[in-house]
């Protein structure tokens, strides 16, 4: 009684004391021991291949028997010194890990954690019930992807949504704009970012202020439903992929060509099939014809090479073009294939031969 009653004593007045504190104290006490066991002759406990174990055995209560001390002045000292103060010292550091770890799982859970260290991370602003779980099931879909770690922020009122997965992390936002929140979630070190806010003005304006915030080379993507907005948001700045939804245009498709809805779901999907994938030709080769880019992609790669952006955003594609068109080192390919393609996985020499011949 006595004993527990001293260490819910002590245990009170380490709750605010540091992590070195309680291990200081646990040295002490451990050598500390160790020198009054030596004291008391008990040469069997006090070997150091032996004494750790005992040390730690004994001082938890967990107790085994399988050593213990023999002489009298040995038991005065295990039940005077080390059991009372080693119990207080153990239920203390014991206290203390079980607290900090419920504070992570409490910052996790409520999105207070502190990313500000991420680096070449994936960004989500916003939160939709079923669309927002589509989107990240089919980023993960992609197996040849940047193994980049995906942070959800949100300003709803919600608990992490994918709490099982160890690939996405969640971040309770107060504000879309707020300076210290988008620090908080590490906006200038961002590698892609997804902005799919509650309305096209929240849209609109977070996109817009994130676009200053970026490195370069950090693409955004910005969901709309109006495209007056793409059109304000294409005008004051370079780095947003805008899209909206293409409802009517697919309906005419349907209507005219049946099947070409589910032609651009297995597409756009990671999941199934082949989908549509943009690689980016190095800086460091040769330009090439585009038929014989078609050529070896198909033949080496079964991929059909469809389009190639002058730029990352695609605001200068050119889809199918002819055979002789020249595709510059730098330029985006834009393909179908059952799996992305990476720049360094395509033999460029290859394709330079087969132009001479």
């Amino acid at each position: 009684m006595f004993i527990n009653r001293l260490a819910i004593l002590l245990r009170k007045h380490f709750i605010h004391v540091s992590w070195m504190s309680i291990f200081s104290l646990l040295c002490f006490h451990a050598i500390l021991s160790w020198l009054l066991l030596y004291w008391a002759q008990e040469y069997e406990l006090t070997n150091l291949s032996s004494y750790i174990y005992y040390y730690v055995v004994t001082t938890s209560t967990v107790g085994y028997g399988d050593l213990s001390p023999s002489s009298f002045e040995g038991k005065l000292v295990v039940a005077l010194v080390q059991i009372p103060l080693g119990l207080a010292i153990f239920a203390a550091l014991l206290g203390k890990l079980g607290r900090s770890v419920s504070r992570v799982l409490r910052q996790v859970m409520t999105g207070t954690k502190d990313f500000s260290e991420e680096d070449s991370h994936i960004l989500i602003f916003g939160w939709h019930e079923g669309r927002t779980e589509k989107m990240i099931k089919h980023i993960l879909g992609d197996h040849k992807r940047q193994k980049r770690k995906i942070l959800l922020c949100v300003t709803n009122e919600l608990e992490h949504p994918f709490f099982h997965n160890p690939l996405v992390e969640f971040a309770k936002l107060q504000s879309m704009t707020q300076d210290e929140e988008l620090t908080r979630v590490a906006v200038a070190k961002a590698d892609r970012i997804i902005v799919d806010c509650d309305n096209d003005d929240q849209t609109f304006t977070c996109a817009l202020k994130l676009s200053s915030l970026v490195k370069d080379g950090c693409h955004i993507s910005a969901n709309f439903s109006d495209d007056t907005k793409i059109e304000m948001l294409n005008r004051y700045t370079k780095n947003i992929e805008s899209n909206s939804s293409k409802t009517a245009e697919i309906l005419v498709r349907s209507m005219q060509d049946p099947g070409s809805s589910r032609l651009q779901e297995e597409m756009m999907s990671t999941l199934t099939g082949n989908t549509q994938f943009s690689t980016q030709m190095p800086l460091d080769i040769a330009t090439h014809k585009f038929g014989d880019l078609f050529f070896h992609l198909k033949q080496y790669h079964n991929a059909i090479l469809l389009a190639v952006a002058e730029d990352r955003i695609g605001v200068k594609m050119h889809l199918n073009p002819s055979n002789d068109f020249s595709v510059m080192p730098g330029q985006v390919l834009h393909y179908v294939s059952n799996e992305r393609i990476i720049a360094d996985e395509i033999e460029w020499a290859k394709i330079a031969v087969r132009e001479l011949l």
